[in-house]
């Protein structure tokens, strides 16, 4: 999964970087919220430093550029895919290490990056279910644009109450209208009339353009509100001119994004046929967070691959978590016996200059115990020499999949996996 989030970065020019999985605490304190501050795994080291293990990758992200911006310049584009840490109660999909797959660009501000941005996600995903599991199936980028949301809380004279009125709409997925009615109506300052205009504008979800014309009324005028309605109409068919299938584009104005930091447009992602998963891709534009390190304006906007989460729907749909399945690229090279070493160390080398993923066995045993031990392993095909094969100067390849075999002559080996492979794929 990573291997393919890799090449879908490196085809928009986002390189990797790493930062470190120990900070000082107030780095990470007070930049996700209340919630992720009392999840942070927080300790005082060796040499009495006030220390905390990283919550999520934007965050450090965000201190490493500010730290670095004379050499890195901008605008400056990375992915990192590391463990992150949170103390949570552990459920389906969520852990408390878990693996974040990252990518950002900072240093712009313009709405080209926003719209990549959407891009990226629509590939990542389109591209797992497509290569990894298609029973990832359909999936749909929910967006919103937190100007919208703070318009509407200016027109109804809550803009102090930002942050409890968005982390409770947040919570909307989760508990029902119901329960979030009246936690608005608890906030002070809100009461019913204000909880119902928000819960108004906030199940309005569906077709980008439909949704935008029904927001529009509801935000009384405000110039902010509706600037941001504007440049989120303006993602979403940049995304589209950009490739992305406008199906699965889906305005949802209930978007809030439970980080404080989040000052822009923001993206969720869910699987259609298993929505209680959560979001499997997140994010959205900050352009604050890295000024609280530095002096220069650094704005940013990426987003996060869930892969432990992926990884969850894809092990419960697979009903098997150590089956994988079989790429016409993994080649198995059984050995039967040393004196074969030679003959199989130079057919090994063969097939990975011409792209294959070879494992060599790296003990002797029997074929059959060879191929009962290769089931499930992700490989496509074996590829045997044997006293016969050695003799006759050729190679025997066994689809593992199909359970057919062929024979060859060695020296015309790597070019006839490539044909096979050329015909599966």
């Amino acid at each position: 999964m990573t291997a393919h989030a890799k090449e879908v970065f490196r085809s928009y020019g986002i390189g990797p970087i790493d930062t470190p999985a120990l900070e000082y605490a107030e780095i990470l304190l007070g930049k996700g919220g209340d919630e992720t501050d009392k999840q942070t795994f927080r300790f005082t080291d060796q040499g009495g430093r006030d220390v905390a293990m990283r919550f999520d990758l934007t965050v450090p992200f965000a201190r490493f550029a500010a730290q670095h911006v004379g050499a890195l310049g901008t605008p400056f584009k990375r992915y990192h895919i590391a463990p992150v840490w949170r103390g949570e109660r552990p459920q389906k999909g969520r852990y408390r290490e878990f693996v974040q797959c990252d990518f950002d660009t900072i240093g712009a501000t313009g709405v080209a990056a926003d719209a990549e941005t959407v891009c990226v996600i629509h590939d990542l995903v389109s591209r797992i279910s497509r290569q990894v599991e298609p029973s990832c199936g359909e999936f749909t980028i929910r967006l919103n644009h937190r100007g919208v949301l703070n318009g509407l809380l200016d027109t109804l004279g809550l803009r102090e109450r930002a942050t409890d009125v968005l982390r409770t709409l947040d919570k909307l997925p989760k508990v029902g209208a119901d329960a979030v009615r009246a936690e608005l109506i608890a906030l002070p300052e809100a009461g019913e009339e204000a909880a119902a205009k928000l819960l108004e504008f906030a199940v309005l979800s569906g077709d980008a353009a439909e949704t935008f014309a029904a927001a529009r009324p509801l935000l009384g005028g405000s110039e902010m509100g509706l600037a941001a309605l504007d440049r989120l109409a303006t993602v979403v068919q940049l995304a589209v001119d950009g490739g992305c299938e406008p199906s699965r584009l889906v305005a949802d104005l209930s978007i809030a994004r439970g980080l404080d930091y989040y000052t822009g447009v923001i993206f969720e992602t869910f699987l259609t046929d298993d929505p209680k998963l959560g979001s499997v891709c997140s994010g959205g534009r900050y352009d604050d967070l890295a000024g609280l390190y530095t002096k220069q304006s650094l704005p940013g906007v990426g987003a996060s691959l869930g892969v432990d989460r992926l990884l969850a729907h894809l092990e419960e749909k697979a009903g098997d978590a150590g089956a994988r399945p079989n790429d016409p690229r993994a080649v198995f090279v059984p050995l039967l016996s040393e004196e074969r070493l030679p003959e199989v160390f130079a057919l090994a080398n063969d097939l990975r200059t011409a792209g294959f993923l070879v494992t060599v066995a790296p003990e002797t045993r029997g074929l059959g115990k060879h191929l009962k031990w290769v089931t499930g392993r992700g490989f496509g095909v074996a590829a045997i020499i044997g006293d016969d094969e050695a003799a006759a100067s050729t190679v025997t390849f066994k689809d593992l999949a199909e359970r057919e075999q062929w024979t060859v002559a060695r020296a015309k080996a790597a070019e006839r996996l490539s044909e096979w492979r050329s015909e599966k794929t």
